[in-house]
């Protein structure tokens, strides 16, 4: 936090124009100065290293180096700054990877603006965020899979190397189509793939699959 007046420097990072825009109108408040913006991953690791903000609010998903890719580099390089993930995506695979990779704070953009003022002064001061009503349902999901005992901790029937390469995507985030079209297959193969390893791991929806893919180690 820059010493005059306790200013917060601060970078918005999304690939959307209207969203930076929003952001921007949002935190224009005494105390926090915006400092730059970045429309991906890999601007935003050149800016972060230029202008060494103090707080970094980073979309995920965004071309030229997703926003997890970038948090986990600005980690690796010990870049002095806290990066708050900001989503529209209520996926706890994103929740999962974005605190193992070292994120201070992970929120949705839907979040109300004196909540996001306060996100911000709070990361910047040192403390911890996460949405916490995303974070409740999270934990109820992880509580309820502890708690049923149909779904095995254990995989009694491996996925094979392209189920995994489906798996991975899946925990990404990533759609069918998408998947389809980072392999190379139809969607209709794909489709195929999901429902193959959502048996093989005794799940029923992709939000399951990834919390126990990520449980067991077969997603990092």
């Amino acid at each position: 936090m820059s010493e005059a007046n306790n200013m917060i420097n601060l970078l918005i990072v999304d690939d959307h124009q209207m969203v930076r825009e929003g952001l921007r109108s949002m935190l224009d408040v005494d105390g926090i100065n915006i400092v730059g913006e970045a429309d991906s991953g890999h601007t935003a690791l050149e800016k972060i290293r230029l202008l060494k903000p103090d707080v970094v609010l980073m979309d995920i998903r965004m071309p030229d180096m997703d926003g997890l890719t970038a948090l986990a580099k600005i980690n690796e390089e010990q870049l002095a700054t806290r990066v708050v993930m900001v989503t529209t995506y209520r996926n706890t695979a994103y929740l999962l990877q974005a605190l193992a990779k070292g994120a201070a704070g992970f929120i949705l953009k839907d979040i109300p603006q004196q909540d996001l003022i306060a996100t911000v002064r709070s990361i910047a001061a040192g403390a911890a965020q996460v949405d916490h009503l995303f974070l409740e349902s999270v934990l109820r999901d992880l509580d309820d899979q502890e708690k049923n005992q149909d779904i095995a901790e254990e995989i009694t029937d491996p996925l094979t190397p392209r189920e995994m390469d489906v798996l991975r995507l899946l925990v990404e985030g990533l759609s069918n189509s998408a998947i389809a079209e980072a392999l190379v297959l139809s969607p209709f193969t794909v489709k195929g793939y999901v429902r193959t390893v959502f048996q093989k791991l005794g799940v029923s929806d992709r939000t399951q699959a990834a919390v126990k893919s990520i449980r067991l180690g077969l997603v990092k």
